[in-house]
């Protein structure tokens, strides 16, 4: 056995025995490469790391790629000091991009993720058969629970259903206990996405449990409240934190101290981008917690996320919005209205039609 391995979770460091969740851990890297990679035999898959990762996670989908009959490709590399752009000039991103230049399938479990990043807009741009499915910050207790103990089918019929009903909105309010309350418009040209972790088809896939678009972002007004947590950069939220919004752009932040943080980390890049909202999503994945893990607290049941600064390609297509970096921030139980007719109410899906997918996943 491994000595323990050792990895931060909302700056508190966490320490997990070596075979913890040794067999279930198996079966989740089962689940990513061959139900929703549905790997090939001889496909190049290419893993991507940072020091701050779970190697134990990293691992294991490494030999369930061997297993399946790809070819696994790990590349370790120092952590950033931020994500998206910020990594490009801190990592060897060329040497980077060659590899996923010729890769079939990638997969990023780094902490400070390449998404939004020039090495990805260049690697998507130009691997037209990329699969790549980000999951950044992945740990094993995650891993486990988002993976092995979930109903991929039926958590995809669920997200698909909420997908046809958001793109016939025309106006979307999002209001929540904490005092959220901002409304937008949705842009008839930008698309709606079912994130449900598939990823047997070209282009960029997320972790499954969350719809997410970018929406008319000249139109969104009101109050954001983040009460969840503000991820990867500062973690789970003790005090919740009031953005006010005019016209998509904020005019003010309220909350204390890591609000203050907050508004001076977005400020403090001088670029107009930082200060304006990049998508809004919804949460529905039925095995997830509060843990300072940026994917799955995006996924909170009945919750809602959003995130500022760059907005990908494949938010806004065809090249999405630059910024220097991006930051993603999550809101609890929220009711979510298209057209003034609500699809959840605090947390709960209130509308007919979801709630029998949802009995399917047990809520």
């Amino acid at each position: 056995m491994n000595s323990r391995t050792c990895f931060n979770i909302n700056k508190r460091e966490v320490s997990k025995v070596s075979f913890l969740y040794e067999y279930e851990l198996g079966k989740a890297a089962d689940v990513l490469v061959q139900e929703l990679f549905q790997v090939k035999e001889g496909e190049t898959f290419v893993l991507t790391a940072d020091s701050n990762s779970d190697e134990r996670v990293v691992n294991a989908a490494a030999r369930a790629i061997f297993s399946a009959g790809g070819k696994p490709m790990v590349i370790w590399t120092a952590t950033p000091y931020g994500p998206g752009k910020q990594t490009d000039d801190f990592l060897p991103s060329e040497s980077i991009r060659a590899a996923l230049l010729q890769a079939d399938c990638w997969v990023e479990f780094n902490t400070m993720y390449l998404l939004y990043s020039e090495t990805y807009e260049i690697v998507a741009k130009n691997n037209q058969r990329l699969r790549f499915l980000c999951l950044p910050a992945m740990h094993t207790d995650v891993f486990v629970r988002l993976f092995a103990r979930t109903d991929h089918a039926a958590l995809k019929a669920l997200l698909d259903a909420v997908v046809e009903k958001i793109k016939k909105a025309r106006h979307v309010r999002i209001t929540t206990p904490a005092g959220e309350d901002v409304e937008f418009d949705n842009h008839p040209d930008h698309p709606v996405n079912s994130r449900n972790g598939y990823a047997d088809k070209p282009g960029t896939h997320m972790l499954s449990g969350m719809v997410s678009w970018a929406p008319d972002l000249d139109t969104v007004n009101g109050v954001i409240v983040f009460d969840g947590s503000l991820v990867p950069q500062f973690g789970i939220l003790d005090t919740p934190v009031k953005v006010y919004m005019k016209n998509g752009v904020i005019e003010r932040v309220e909350g204390g101290r890591v609000a203050d943080a907050w508004e001076s980390y977005l400020r403090n890049f001088h670029h107009p981008q930082m200060l304006r909202p990049a998508h809004v999503c919804c949460g529905f994945h039925p095995q997830a917690k509060l843990t300072g893990q940026i994917g799955e607290d995006e996924r909170l049941w009945g919750g809602s996320q959003w995130g500022f600064g760059a907005v990908g390609s494949f938010l806004i297509p065809p090249a999405g919005i630059p910024a220097p970096s991006h930051i993603d921030g999550t809101c609890l139980n929220a009711s979510v209205y298209l057209d003034g007719v609500p699809i959840t109410i605090n947390g709960q899906i209130v509308d007919q039609d979801l709630q029998e997918y949802a009995k399917k996943l047990g809520k």
